[in-house]
């Protein structure tokens, strides 16, 4: 299936003739593929309507246009959209007990977004972005599998979760010192002893990094979530830093973590999903 997705920061329609519409066969023949959008000012493609054809990718004049291709088989399983023509996110991972499974893949596929989701800090709404799909629709969409008895307990509030941010930097905004949120034996292991008295806006990135895995670690949950734990950190570190990990895994955990980088994940994970 052909569709045509707009890069909304790219577009400018205060600076074009609405080329995009003006142009569209469909449009031209009567239908809304193209219409647009009060509140934004910017136009939204149908996708139910678009045919794909590429006329407008050619006819804008920011090359805010582009044409994607998806695979028709997944439809069923879209488990998340953000809007029309916007992010769709296809299938879950499920955590599994005493494993660590990673989630590898550039930026902007719906990392994050899985883990928000199974994290319970997001509901995903099932393809229908114009409403809330509830929690109940969820446990029905998801009835007889796995995946159904995992988002039970996370939802009845049977599963305790930590959660490791992606954005490490927004802790050197927070006030306090280091020692404030590690105990002294997890700096050593971190190698966050030398640094225990400052405060952290005074640190490196590395050591907010290190830092806020050993802040996760040492929460008292059953499932654990990793959203780029090697960033800012060194070779050595990294290493460290999955060894570490690992040991949640061994002694009985769920382990999720999100990684750009290989080499970690086949050192760390058991299972591994693109």
């Amino acid at each position: 299936m052909r569709i045509a997705v707009l890069d909304r920061d790219a577009c400018y329609p205060q600076r074009c003739s609405r080329e995009c519409i003006h142009f569209c066969p469909r449009v031209r023949s009567g239908d809304e593929t193209i219409v647009m959008d009060e509140e934004t000012g910017k136009p939204v493609i149908s996708e139910e309507l678009c045919v794909g054809c590429g006329i407008c990718v050619h006819k804008c004049p920011f090359d805010a246009i582009s044409i994607v291709n998806l695979a028709d088989e997944l439809e069923e399983d879209m488990v998340h959209q953000f809007g029309r023509n916007a992010f769709h996110l296809f299938r879950l991972p499920t955590p599994k007990q005493e494993k660590v499974v990673g989630i590898l893949g550039q930026n902007g596929i719906g990392k994050t977004t899985a883990i928000n989701i199974l994290s319970g800090k997001l509901v995903p709404n099932l393809g229908e972005w114009g409403d809330e799909a509830g929690r109940e629709a969820v446990l029905d969409y998801y009835a007889g599998t796995e995946m159904q008895d995992y988002m039970q307990r996370l939802y009845d509030g049977d599963l305790d979760v930590a959660f490791k941010s992606q954005y490490v930097d927004t802790l050197a905004s927070r006030d306090g010192r280091v020692g404030d949120f590690i105990d002294n034996a997890a700096a050593e292991r971190f190698d966050l002893d030398r640094v225990l008295d400052r405060r952290l806006d005074e640190v490196s990135g590395g050591d907010l990094q290190k830092l806020a895995i050993a802040a996760t670690m040492s929460k008292d949950a059953d499932v654990y979530f990793f959203d780029e734990p090697s960033s800012y950190l060194d070779i050595h570190h990294r290493i460290m830093m999955a060894r570490e990990i690992r040991k949640l895994a061994d002694r009985g955990k769920m382990v999720m973590v999100v990684e750009h980088d290989l080499a970690v994940l086949d050192f760390l994970a058991d299972v591994v999903h693109l």
